[in-house]
């Protein structure tokens, strides 16, 4: 069957039509992405004001338009944390149900970081053993740890890139002050949590996930998207230690210029750098590997699983 999966984002709003069924690898279709920024629209008290809901509403209309016109069967909709985590979150999924007829299931921070180890063990296998998984989004840092399909451990931080960008580094580029706040708030908020994961020993296989990792892995000399999915992509802490200074000095137009930075996810480069460099730090690891399955990839395994056991 055809599926479609819906991610509404802290930075985009992505449909992801893939052809699939139970016992099968989901083989992609086709990609509809509108970038939105929820995670940078929320007002002073925490609300997605008018403009923001009245633009998330005409992006899930296209969306779905997309699905329709791609003959998608079942569209799986969800939210990540921008919808979560703002105040008037009920009012925003009842407008866009009244207006789409979509019912956004907004998903917690551990069933974001959950679904998105299913995907990383499902891409890995069982032969890469104990899973650490980083996913770092617009919203959130997510965190998971396990042997199985269902992690031992996981965590949601509120460290996306796209979040702390719009808190913390108001300059282009940031002046030096901002930046050594930002990196001290981040190791903090990720030392908390270090203990928690490593009680449960050593990981076999780092993995990362995420827009913000492919790019990083990618100035740092990873191999091109157009390579394929299965050229094997890795990140080293020691590249990261050396670009963060960089991208510090770079405004957002410049880093747009480096190889496989989108224009739209230049500006939080940075901040989503300062969070790699400190949870591959904290954790004590030198290198992880690029994932190309992520949270989205997740809901559908989880929807097929389901199938299955019908």
């Amino acid at each position: 069957m055809r599926l479609g999966v819906l991610d509404v984002g802290s930075n985009t709003v992505h449909l992801l039509v893939v052809d699939a069924h139970p016992g099968a690898c989901p083989l992609p279709a086709h990609s509809h992405k509108a970038e939105l920024r929820l995670a940078q629209l929320l007002d002073d008290d925490g609300a997605i004001g008018p403009q923001g809901v009245d633009r998330l509403v005409s992006v899930v209309k296209e969306a779905l338009q997309a699905a329709e016109d791609k003959g998608v069967e079942e569209v799986l909709p969800f939210a990540t944390s921008a919808v979560r985590e703002a105040r008037n979150a009920d009012d925003v999924l009842e407008r866009v149900r009244a207006e789409t007829g979509v019912e956004l299931q907004v998903l917690t921070g551990s069933e974001e970081a959950r679904l998105t180890f299913l995907a990383a063990r499902r891409w890995f296998g069982w032969s890469a053993g104990k899973l650490l998984v980083l996913d770092i989004g617009g919203g959130s840092l997510e965190i998971a740890y396990g042997m199985d399909e269902e992690p031992d451990a996981a965590a949601s931080l509120p460290l996306g890139a796209g979040r702390l960008t719009a808190g913390w580094l108001p300059g282009d580029p940031p002046g030096p002050d901002e930046v050594r706040a930002l990196r001290r708030h981040v190791r903090t908020e990720i030392a908390r949590t270090v203990g928690e994961f490593s009680r449960l020993g050593t990981p076999d296989h780092v993995v990362a996930t995420s827009k913000t990792f492919k790019q990083l892995a990618r100035i740092a000399g990873a191999a091109r998207s157009a390579e394929g999915l299965y050229v094997q992509r890795e990140l080293k802490r020691e590249s990261l230690e050396e670009w963060v200074p960089r991208l510090a000095g770079m405004t957002e137009a410049e880093r747009a210029e480096l190889p496989g930075v989108s224009e739209g996810r230049a500006g939080q480069l940075l901040a989503g750098a300062l969070v790699a460099e400190a949870a591959l730090d904290l954790f004590g690891v030198e290198r992880v590997e690029i994932c190309p399955w992520a949270l989205r990839e997740g809901v559908i395994l989880r929807r097929l699983d389901h199938m299955e056991s019908l």
